[in-house]
């Protein structure tokens, strides 16, 4: 199983921006598929972003954050980073990032669902304030 642990998240103001980082150990970095969740008290957790490790670094993203985050890779590094910019209070969550080895979800929808991963980070705070 991967180890992760999530940095970053802090509180802001809307409009503001936050980088989150996630360090991922014990497995081979580029096989796997890694995403962005995040989970506000009282919601479901729900799919943010996702990442191949691997080939082509495609990426998918929820239509709520689209063209406000940026999920990228450093595979020399095995981390994962969620860029946001332009928050907004919705964006209050906590945020977390998972892991699981590659396969053909990978380049479609099933990348951010929640039940294709077994790996987790312990989550960071992401507070937006109006």
């Amino acid at each position: 199983q991967v180890q992760l642990v999530e940095s970053g998240g802090g509180s802001v103001q809307a409009g503001g921006s936050l980088r989150l980082s996630c360090a991922a150990s014990g497995y081979t970095f580029s096989s796997l598929c890694m995403a962005w969740f995040r989970q506000a008290p009282g919601k479901e957790r729900e799919g943010v972003a996702g990442i191949f490790s691997n080939g082509d670094g495609s990426t998918r993203y929820a239509d709520s954050v689209k063209g406000r985050f940026t999920i990228s890779k450093d595979n020399a590094k095995n981390t994962l980073f969620l860029l946001m910019n332009s928050l907004k209070p919705d964006d209050t969550a906590m945020y977390y990032c998972a892991a699981e080895e590659s396969g053909s979800w990978c380049y479609d929808d099933r990348i951010t669902r929640v039940d294709e991963y077994n790996s987790w980070g312990q989550g960071t705070q992401v507070t937006v304030s109006s």
